[in-house]
């Protein structure tokens, strides 16, 4: 990771997020996949966490934006009730998609860029970043809670210096 440039760094850490985020998904056992927390199910917990880190991230106001094609109105929201369920497979399809998306997006920010606005956005991409890390953060930690609470598992997550794991690897402590 080059240490001058905070471009990079945020590249670097938003990778570590991701491979976290995909962990904590695979660890979400299928029993728990349809299971109640806080009045709605955990996959749509799962799906508030990446809607959300998809419209923010990048440009919230985005007039092209297309939201994901199993999205429907409301389906991000925890505190409407949908009809629609979604499939362990279609939240990874999801993600998948996202992460590329992401890192395509941040293989080409540059320092400079950080304190721009995106087009028709009122918040420079830094703050968008940063505001992404403490949402996706503060969800991810509550679906790692209704694992570890649900099944004594603990998922592992990546310190700043921890190598990334290679397959095969152990989803938990």
């Amino acid at each position: 990771m080059e240490v001058n440039s905070l471009a990079s760094i945020i590249r670097e850490q938003t990778n570590r997020a991701l491979w976290e985020v995909k962990n904590v998904i695979d660890c979400v056992p299928d029993e728990l996949w349809d299971r109640s927390y806080c009045d709605m199910p955990c996959w749509k917990h799962i799906y508030h966490m990446l809607f959300s880190l998809n419209m923010w991230f990048i440009n919230p106001r985005d007039p092209s934006f297309i939201a994901p094609e199993i999205h429907e109105k409301d389906l991000n929201n925890l505190d409407v009730v949908s009809s629609k369920q979604l499939l362990k497979e279609d939240i990874t399809t999801l993600f998948k998609e996202l992460e590329i998306k992401i890192k395509k997006y941040l293989d080409q920010l540059s320092d400079d860029e950080l304190l721009e606005n995106p087009p028709c956005c009122e918040y420079n991409r830094f703050t968008l970043i940063l505001a992404q890390f403490r949402h996706l953060h503060t969800h991810l930690g509550m679906i790692m809670g209704f694992i570890i609470d649900d099944t004594g598992l603990w998922p592992r997550v990546l310190g700043l210096e921890t190598p990334f794991p290679s397959e095969p690897y152990n989803k938990y402590f």
